[in-house]
Parts: structure tokens; sequence; C-alpha cells
């Protein structure tokens, strides 16, 4: 997916769990509920514990309420 910072005019390409664990990690500019239910699935995710999808859910719940666009690809 693709999300747009309104805020600095520019993209950020992320295609895997890893760069968006890494991006709420360290380089997320909204520390709040939301970023941090991201960074647990991820976590969970990541450990086999929660499926992919509750993270990518709880990753764009984040991206939403940090005021970022998302462009997410259809389905196959």
């Amino acid at each position: 997916m693709t999300i747009f910072q309104p805020s600095e005019g520019r993209t950020r390409k992320i295609s895997t769990i890893e760069q968006a664990h890494f991006w709420l990690q360290k380089a997320w500019p909204v520390s709040d509920r939301n970023r941090d239910v991201a960074l647990g699935q991820i976590d969970a995710a990541m450990d086999c514990l929660a499926p992919v999808g509750a993270a990518r859910a709880a990753f764009l719940l984040a991206v939403d309420t940090a005021g970022f666009q998302a462009d997410v690809p259809a389905a196959d």
C-alpha cells in the first residue's frame, strides 16, 4: 500500500509487515491508542498469534487517525 503524508506532500510505500512495524515504531508522528493497537497486532501477526488481516486493519486505522491517506490496491 502507499501512504500519502499530506503535511509533507510525499508518499511512502509499505510493502511488508516489517516495514509497517518499523514505521509505526520509529517514524510515526502520532503516539496514540490506534498506533499502539496496530503495533500490538503486527507483533502478534509476526509471531503467528493473530491473522495478518487483523494487523492490516489495525494499521489502516492508525493511518487514518494519524491524518494520512492510504491507497490500498484491490485484492486479486
